[in-house]
């Protein structure tokens, strides 16, 4: 429980203050510009519920001082997104905006579809919708400039027979594999694919009717309809970017709508007077805040990486408005204006996207009730059935796989709040066992997750990593011998945490120092979610299993052939990745990365195993 430290020894200027938990885990990061005074208010009588639920769920409480609020602001907002803590609100996206991508880091950049983690050397255009409306824009556009649209494996094996795809017969790719381009002009249309996309259509189009008519006016027809192709497919794609504005004006329109569990971000990004992308995401409300504290908050996670433009529209004024617009400033390298729009078009375009987030909010409260109560009622059965002291809101799971002894390996899945958190699932390899021992292969794995746990905690607070603390329940797959084999490990490194088995057969759980296992009744929240963690567990040690075994065939047949080295090795894996699409191969194809000489034995090879 959280003692509350003496006034005088809290600075009374600007700064950050962060609540920690007994692992030392952060739960809560804020900003002040006193101190002394703001965390004054987390030890007052009548805190709200979730205040009051973040304050005993703190151990520690500790704070780093700023030269000004601006960069007590600046630092919260790194902070948040390194600690994650649990008591901050965050944007937690329950899906990937698709992007239209230039792979500007590429010898003959290309256009496609990505998602996820933003890559250096990568254009965005978006985010769009739905990846299918991407798809429709790009292949109105290839015409135009018909840049690659093709994998690099595809484009490797076209330049290596010479012989160009189909793409570049019906003119939606200028055959940069086949030389039928230089780089200069293959440069000037992936320019005009991104500037295009950025907005500058108009431009566009009017050079290319201005083309049009001169090759008109020179009796050169065919260049002339060739344009005017063009033109009418750039007006298609456009016709898919609504125009909102006059004006060729770029600004972030954010919208909200909100419950007391949750609030829906609505993001319209508008360039040149176009929407030229939307993001849709859900918050959970962890914390006790207002809407003005809420949307400085998530301007900060909004543009911690991206560069906004110079007008950033919002339903609500931020909390400390001026200084949120001068570190939005800093971010730009020129001025950035923070506002309410009150009348005219981006009234009505607030208004629009005010209507987005009241109809996606609709949609995520009937997901919601169904799947967080569900996710609620399972903890609270698992806490019941199996005699918690809690619910297990974090859970791990223990698998092990193996096929007579050969490449033992064993995955570690990880539950938070019944739901997958598949960035800290983890794979180990069996390192001390031979042959077939999945008993002992437990110990193994179990030991050195929490040697690893035991290890971190000795380090500074700062330096310790995502498995620095305990789970709530560990879930062995197997029956008593594996489950014993774990309990030996955590009484050895003196650690109390809940464990049980899930035997496979009949889906008894047991556990420590009971002869009988618990036999939970089908229909049982605790069953379903044990079995989706256990059922987790298995598939992740599967798949792991057999990339070993297939890479551990691939190089026990190359091995045995005569000309293949490391480098032929790695240029066939690269090339077919796997045994299959090699004996798929013919011999003319295999002899595509290595001498016909080799291809041959390679081949005869392949189709003896």
């Amino acid at each position: 429980m959280l003692t509350r430290p003496p006034p005088s020894s809290i600075p009374d200027g600007p700064g950050v203050y962060i609540f920690r938990d007994i692992h030392g885990r952060p739960v809560y990061v804020g900003k002040a510009k006193s101190l002394r005074k703001r965390t004054a208010n987390y030890f007052a009588p009548d805190l709200a519920p979730r205040t009051r639920t973040m304050v005993n769920a703190a151990a520690d409480l500790e704070w780093i001082v700023t030269e000004s609020e601006l960069a007590a602001l600046m630092l919260e907002y790194s902070l948040i997104q390194e600690l994650q803590p649990t008591y901050n609100v965050r944007l937690k996206d329950d899906k990937s905006f698709p992007y239209l991508a230039i792979t500007r880091n590429e010898e003959w950049p290309r256009a496609t579809v990505m998602r996820g983690k933003r890559r250096k050397g990568v254009e965005y255009f978006g985010p769009y919708a739905k990846a299918y409306s991407i798809r429709q824009t790009l292949d109105g556009l290839l015409r135009t400039y018909p840049i690659r649209t093709c994998t690099n494996t595809k484009f490797a094996r076209h330049e290596t027979s010479g012989r160009p795809c189909l793409l570049f017969h019906i003119e939606k790719c200028s055959g940069p594999c086949v030389g039928e381009i230089t780089p200069a002009d293959y440069s000037d249309a992936v320019d005009g694919l991104a500037g295009f996309l950025s907005g500058d259509s108009d431009e566009l189009i009017s050079d290319l009717t201005r083309e049009m008519l001169d090759s008109a006016e020179d009796q050169d027809f065919e260049r002339a309809a060739r344009k005017r192709d063009q033109i009418s497919a750039m007006t298609i794609a456009l016709e898919r970017q609504e125009l909102v504005t006059d004006r060729r004006e770029h600004f972030d329109v954010l919208a909200f709508e909100d419950d007391d569990l949750e609030i829906v971000v609505v993001v319209l990004n508008v360039r040149n007077g176009r929407v030229t992308g939307r993001k849709a995401m859900v918050v959970d409300r962890v914390e006790d805040i207002s809407m003005d504290a809420f949307v400085g908050q998530m301007i900060g996670q909004l543009y911690a990486a991206d560069r906004p433009p110079n007008q950033v529209l919002v339903q609500s004024m931020p909390a400390d408005a001026g200084i949120v617009a001068e570190w939005l400033s800093l971010n730009r390298g020129s001025r950035v204006v923070v506002r309410m729009p009150q009348r005219g078009t981006k009234r009505r375009i607030m208004e629009m996207a005010a209507a987005n987030a009241r109809e996606e909010f609709a949609r995520n409260r009937l997901k919601r009730h169904s799947d967080h109560n569900a996710r609620a009622q399972a903890l609270r059965s698992l806490e019941d059935t199996l005699d918690l002291p809690g619910p297990p809101l974090r859970i791990e799971c223990y698998d092990i796989s193996t096929i007579q002894g050969r490449h033992t390996v064993a995955s570690m899945v990880v539950f938070e709040d019944g739901l997958p958190l598949k960035a800290q699932y983890r794979r180990f390899k069996i390192r001390t066992i031979e042959g077939q021992d999945d008993f002992a292969a437990m110990e193994e794995v179990i030991r050195r997750r929490f040697e690893a746990y035991l290890a971190e905690k000795k380090l500074p607070i700062e330096e310790q990593g995502k498995f620095s603390y305990p789970p709530g329940l560990i879930v062995i797959d197997g029956g008593k011998g594996q489950l014993g084999r774990a309990v030996q490990v955590l009484d050895d490194l003196a650690l109390d945490i809940p464990v049980v088995g899930l035997a496979k057969k009949l889906e008894e759980v047991f556990v420590p120092n009971e002869s009988d296992p618990i036999i939970i009744p089908r229909g049982e929240e605790a069953l379903y979610l044990l079995q989706r963690v256990r059922d987790e567990a298995h598939r992740f040690a599967i798949s792991y299993h057999r990339s070993l075994r297939d890479k551990s065939m691939v190089d026990s047949i190359l091995d045995g052939v005569a000309g293949v080295g490391p480098g032929r090795k790695k240029a066939l894996i690269a090339k077919f990745g796997s045994v299959k699409r090699m004996r798929e191969a013919s011999i003319a194809d295999l002899g595509a990365v290595v001498p016909d000489r080799v291809a041959s034995e390679l081949h005869e090879a392949l189709h003896e195993v």
